[in-house]
């Protein structure tokens, strides 16, 4: 079960790709005191609890993450081995007393940058125009002094994915090994640049590859994601978008959503399912599918459907208005991706034997951690 707490919708940086309406309101202690039951009423006794703090800008309100922490902790059926904390930021502030409140609660921390200075100050810059990278480079290499994990999530756009491979070359050289790279399914993109796509992941799997057999493995989820999917015949259930159901997002004021890319100003828009004062009200989420329809009749009969995310809720509405119909965009990346890594996983086991068992256990990411000491 996946809890995102959107405690404030402020944000230090403005970029133009965001989903996220900014306003001067943070997370009241009440509310936050209600979500926190709700979480624990909620989720299955045999399931896992994530928690993440999102914005806005979180790191804003270090000082709520701290109290909203240890009222989860406090929580009489709080669990340590059940419970997990994430924190998603700009990277634009950080201190040794962030890294030691990470540590001591061995929260996920995630960086959001979209890669070299080139890139990364396309989209995201400060109010006044300034550009936030050399800001977050300096946060990255701070962070992975003092963090032993640090997960980067980068943002590709029509006018930046096809700097994708210097991306993630750009992230090596920091020594981040956990490597994120999703797109803007909101963006307008052309036939031209969906064409590209193959050939854009083809280059991320031979440097996948690459990594591997140097013995300095890498998780990049465009490759990971697909192998532990190939390799276990297909998506189950619990990978699935389970918007409104294994997921919810909440936004300062306590409005309930099925996903935090769908809060967008954070009042009772359309994609609003309730509040945690009322309670939910999860018929609201039809309004938004295609009637009589679950998915494109073409994904239905696609021998890759099982190994596809057409059924992402959020990304499909991004693209094409709808939570259950896929656009052409996500269409042809989920091939690519699906290509690239059967080619990344084929030439790997070739050349170094069985290696993926933890992809089968559904634990992917630890591959990156095999050489974390060496970073």
């Amino acid at each position: 079960m996946k809890y995102i707490l959107c405690i404030t919708q402020q944000c230090n940086l403005t970029c133009k790709y965001c989903y996220i309406g900014k306003r001067k309101n943070r997370m009241s202690l009440s509310i936050a005191k209600k979500i926190v039951d709700f979480m624990f009423t909620n989720t299955p006794f045999n399931e896992r609890i994530d928690i993440g703090f999102f914005g806005g800008e979180p790191l804003l309100e270090f000082d709520l993450i701290k109290t909203i922490t240890k009222m989860v902790e406090d929580h009489p059926q709080f669990n340590d081995d059940r419970v997990e904390f994430a924190i998603v930021t700009n990277g634009t502030i950080f201190s040794d007393t962030i890294a030691d409140f990470v540590n001591e609660h061995n929260m996920v921390f995630g960086i959001s940058c979209d890669g070299p200075p080139l890139v990364q100050d396309t989209f995201r810059y400060f109010p006044s125009g300034k550009a936030s990278s050399n800001v977050v480079e300096k946060t990255i290499e701070r962070a992975q002094e003092a963090i032993p994990t640090v997960l980067v999530n980068s943002v590709f756009h029509p006018r930046t994915f096809r700097y994708l491979p210097q991306v993630v070359e750009y992230f090596s050289l920091f020594g981040l090994k956990q490597i994120h790279l999703n797109p803007d399914y909101s963006a307008q993109w052309s036939k031209k640049d969906i064409n590209s796509l193959p050939d854009i992941y083809d280059q991320i799997a031979q440097q996948y590859i690459a990594y591997y057999i140097q013995g300095n493995p890498h998780f990049i989820n465009l490759i990971d994601n697909k192998i532990a999917t190939i390799l276990r015949g297909g998506y189950v259930s619990i990978e699935r978008c389970r918007m409104g159901k294994g997921e919810f997002a909440f936004s300062p004021e306590g409005n309930i959503y099925p996903c935090e890319r769908l809060v967008g100003d954070g009042t009772e828009n359309r994609h609003c399912i309730g509040n945690i004062n009322n309670g939910l009200n999860i018929e609201r989420m039809s309004c938004n599918m295609v009637p009589d329809q679950t998915i494109n009749a073409e994904c239905l009969s696609c021998s890759l459907n099982q190994y596809c995310m057409n059924w992402c809720g959020c990304s499909n509405y991004m693209s094409t208005g709808y939570y259950n119909r896929v656009d052409q965009f996500l269409c042809i990346s989920e091939k690519a991706a699906i290509q690239a890594a059967l080619h990344a996983f084929q030439t790997l086991e070739k050349e170094l034997g069985p290696t993926f068992v933890d992809h089968l256990s559904g634990y992917p990411s630890s591959n990156s951690a095999i050489n974390a000491d060496t970073r």
